[in-house]
């Protein structure tokens, strides 16, 4: 009876877990594809010329589900935890600026359609795959999600197999290794000027 019981409390459990896995997977589809379709919206026909309240608009909609931190932090690797809270802060404002204004290069890519080939969640976190076509050319496109303070963020996404925060992170070391921290800084503080401009 006792080992039923443990079969049956397990099962549930599995059934349970499985049930939640799919809902979160449905939730975090409905969360790209409602970015998706107001993107398209905001693009309007090919060949459009976009005033700055909509390019303002776009820039919005593309980066509000990004937790920049996240994202920041595993491209300083350890120096986000040598340095001081307010060079912390600092370069976590000046990466969030320069990661969109970059997602405006190239408005044409959000025209692609967009089909989904997995999404695995577990544990507060999950791992996306799609397959961006635009014209005859498919690209892939997956995102590391996770649950902070109860909402869906995006942590990475990676683009033909090349992770935006591993990207991120070798030129970061690179800079640091040769020149230090101070020099990274005074790097950024510069693009993040040219983008505000």
């Amino acid at each position: 009876m006792f080992k039923t019981l443990i079969t049956f409390i397990t099962l549930f459990f599995m059934v349970f877990s499985s049930v939640q896995a799919q809902s979160q997977a449905e939730e975090i589809r409905n969360i790209l594809d409602e970015r998706d379709d107001e993107i398209k919206e905001l693009l309007g026909p090919e060949g459009t010329d976009y005033t700055q309240e909509q390019r303002d608009r776009i820039k919005n909609i593309v980066n509000d589900i990004i937790h920049y931190r996240s994202m920041a932090q595993y491209a300083l690797g350890n120096t986000y935890d040598e340095i001081s809270d307010e060079e912390r802060e600092e370069f976590v404002d000046l990466f969030a600026t320069i990661i969109r204004d970059n997602s405006l290069n190239r408005l044409d890519i959000y025209r692609a359609e967009v089909t989904y080939e997995n999404i695995e969640v577990n544990n507060g976190s999950a791992y996306v795959e799609t397959m961006a076509q635009l014209d005859n050319v498919r690209t892939s496109v997956d995102y590391n999600f996770e649950k902070i303070n109860g909402e869906w963020m995006i942590t990475d996404m990676t683009i033909d197999d090349v992770s935006t925060a591993q990207s991120y992170n070798r030129q970061y070391q690179n800079i640091i290794r040769r020149h230090g921290f101070d020099a990274l800084l005074n790097s950024l503080r510069n693009r993040a000027a040219r983008a505000s401009t």
